[in-house]
This record gives C-alpha cells, structure tokens and sequence, in this order.
C-alpha cells in the first residue's frame, strides 16, 4: 500500500509540474504580447524576425525547422512581414528553387526596441536566479525537451 501512495505522490508531482509549466508559458506570451503590442507587432513574427536576424538569408525550410512549425506557416509569416516591408526575399545563386530571407533597413530600428523588451522580460522573469541555478534551470528544460520531442 505504502508503494502505491508514493506513485500516486509522484504521479500528483508531475501533473503539479506540467501545469505550473503549462501557465509560465502562457503568462511568458501574455507578457511578451503586451510588451510589443505597441509596436504592432505579434509575438509570431517577433519570433521569425528574431530567427532571421540570428541566421542571416536562411531559407523558409531553414526558419520554419527553428520555429517548429510547418513551411506553409512560416512562408505566411515571412510574406506578412515582407509585405510590412520587414523581411524581404532575395535569390540564392546556389538553388533557384529557393531564396534566401533577409532583415530590411525598415526592421532595423526595430530589432534594438524588440531586444530591449526581451532583456527587460528576461530580467522580470529569472530575477533571484543565479548563473548555477540558470544553468541548471536550463539543463533540466533541456531533458524535458528532449522528451517530449522523441
């Protein structure tokens, strides 16, 4: 009997734990949306510019793969954005088929504001977290990850 007490403990622990996770997440978007709402902005296509501005002239396939989601998603992102005069396409000289996105001198005042948002929300969020409780904060995540991308 004592046995089956401590799985349903552990069993209770982790549906506590996918929760918690399950709101951080949300208020983490709910935060960062309000924060950018200003700028006209969504949170997707901060995401992608973000991506973009991390991998100069990737591809669709290239951004999609980083933000999880499908080509036809990002393509409507990417062409939103390139509409905005944000992003724009420019062909590859080592595949026809595809082109490479790129950040315009339109987006540039803006990724300072966006990164300076981040950083503010970063700091709210990890305030009273050390490097060694980040680092392992982050490991943790990491495993979790892990599996549930498996």
């Amino acid at each position: 009997m004592l046995g089956r007490a401590m799985c349903e403990d552990a069993l209770t622990k982790n549906r506590d734990l996918s929760f918690k996770l399950t709101v951080i997440v949300r208020q983490l978007r709910n935060r960062f949306d309000q924060s950018v709402a200003k700028l006209g902005i969504t949170r997707s296509q901060w995401a992608l510019i973000a991506v973009v501005m991390r991998h100069p002239g990737a591809t669709q396939r290239t951004i999609a793969e980083k933000l999880e989601i499908s080509e036809a998603a990002a393509g409507r992102l990417i062409d939103r954005l390139c509409a905005d005069g944000y992003l724009e396409r420019q062909p590859r000289a080592d595949d026809r088929r595809a082109y490479s996105v790129c950040l315009t001198d339109k987006a540039q005042p803006h990724l300072s504001v966006l990164t300076n948002i981040a950083k503010e929300n970063d700091e709210q969020v990890y305030a009273g977290l050390s490097e060694a409780e980040l680092d392992q904060l982050s490991a943790l995540l990491d495993t979790i990850y892990s599996n549930v991308t498996r």
